[in-house]
This record gives C-alpha cells, structure tokens and sequence, in this order.
C-alpha cells in the first residue's frame, strides 16, 4: 500500500482479508479495486473466499497466487522451494507492477514527488 501511494499517488490500505470483514468492507462497492495476495497454505483457502465475496459485490479483484492456482489469472507468483517463502516472491513481483503502474500513471517509479529519505520533526 505504501509502495502504491509514494509511486503513483494512488490510495491504498493494507489489511488482512478478515480484518476488511470487519469494516473497511463497507467502501468495496462496485468496481472498487483489490489486490489480494494469496500464498499456498492453510491460510490461502480463506483468502480466495474473500476474494470471491468482494467479486460478487462488484469489486474488480486481482489476485497474486502460485501458479496453478484457480484464480490467479494475470498474476501467477514465482515457485518457491517453501510455501513460507512465497510471499518474498509475492512481494517482489508487485514492485514490479507497482513501478510500471507509477510509469502508466506518468510518475517516476524511482523519484517519488514528495518523497523525503530524512524527515526533521521539532
């Protein structure tokens, strides 16, 4: 999410697919975009079922997930050796999309407009 706002200036919130069913839920409406990732393991049966439930509410919903995976469409992950290291490829893979959407969205994937590396407070 953070990555998302600092290159291409686009909103984005971070949470675990039970936490939106506690509230941020309420804004996924049709249309409104999710990207959800989705590693191998027992988590990962939980998580397609979110995804599904936000389909049917409209949402256009993207997810990241091993190759082989029903509904990894676009966004196939890399293999790993241990599904516990999958979301390392996961995360990695999205920097990618993350920097062409800046470069899309006219920005500078690698110059963010407002980004500071030292911030001073008083």
């Amino acid at each position: 999410a953070l990555k998302l706002k600092e290159t291409s200036g686009i909103q984005a919130e971070a949470f675990s697919s039970a936490e939106v069913r506690h509230g941020p839920m309420e804004i996924i409406e049709e249309g409104y975009p999710v990207l959800a990732f989705a590693p191998s393991g027992p988590e990962q049966a939980g998580t397609l079922a979110f995804a599904d439930d936000m389909r049917a509410r409209g949402a256009k919903v993207m997810v990241v997930a091993p190759r082989g995976t029903a509904c990894a469409g676009l966004l196939p992950s890399v293999p790993t050796a241990h599904q516990l290291l999958e979301p390392f490829t996961m995360i990695q893979g999205f920097y990618l999309i993350a920097a062409q959407l800046a470069v899309e969205r006219g920005r500078n994937p690698d110059q963010p407009r407002f980004l500071k590396k030292v911030t001073q407070t008083h």
